[in-house]
């Protein structure tokens, strides 16, 4: 009979070549764990700062926007839109916003970085409809003392075209602003403070 000598060599080769099967399984098995854990595009996307490029948005047009799942206003007021607003802190809730609802850059009677470009969330305060941007003053369904601004066809509540909610309606804030800057004069991006800081 012939007896076998253990060949150390051969052992340690073994030895290294299951080691490294095991790490390869564990690392294979581990790593959908892993990336299971981390946001998917869409939650990332639905959180990031949202660029927009304004460029061509006219005097007195509305362009909406996603941001966190939500939509974004951003209307650029004419001349004549801006010498309203300075005529209706009588008809107001709160017509200095002295409600914490926008950064401190746009704590201001325009409620705006530039006054002409106001950006808000275009959700109701009172349930979370959507209002309607009506900018036609003295719009027959609202009256001829209607000034324009946005209706929210769900319960009536009106807010004036810098975001500011009427008295006596069912909406008790005015429409929040969002954190924005402006990038250039025809770039601005949603949610970041950058350097028009809170």
């Amino acid at each position: 009979m012939i007896e076998h000598q253990p060949d150390p060599q051969r052992r340690q080769i073994l030895l290294a070549a299951t080691t490294g099967v095991g790490v390869l399984g564990v690392v294979a098995t581990a790593a959908p764990f892993v990336e299971s854990m981390e946001p998917s595009e869409a939650a990332k996307a639905a959180g990031a700062p949202v660029e927009v490029d304004i460029g061509s948005l006219a005097p007195g047009k509305l362009e909406t926007v996603e941001w966190r799942g939500k939509p974004v206003w951003i209307l650029h007021r004419t001349d004549d839109m801006l010498a309203r607003l300075k005529t209706l802190d009588a008809r107001l809730a709160d017509p200095h916003s002295k409600q914490d609802q926008q950064p401190k850059y746009a704590d201001n009677e325009s409620r705006a970085i530039r006054p002409p470009y106001f950006v808000a969330i275009g959700i109701c305060t009172h349930l979370g409809c959507v209002p309607t941007y009506r900018p036609e003053p003295g719009a027959p369904d609202l009256g001829a003392d209607w000034p324009g601004g946005f209706y929210c066809p769900c319960h009536g509540s009106r807010y004036d075209l810098a975001g500011r909610v009427y008295k006596n309606v069912p909406a008790p804030l005015n429409l929040e602003v969002p954190p924005y800057e402006f990038l250039s004069d025809t770039r601005l991006v949603i949610g970041t403070h950058g350097k028009d800081k809170a």
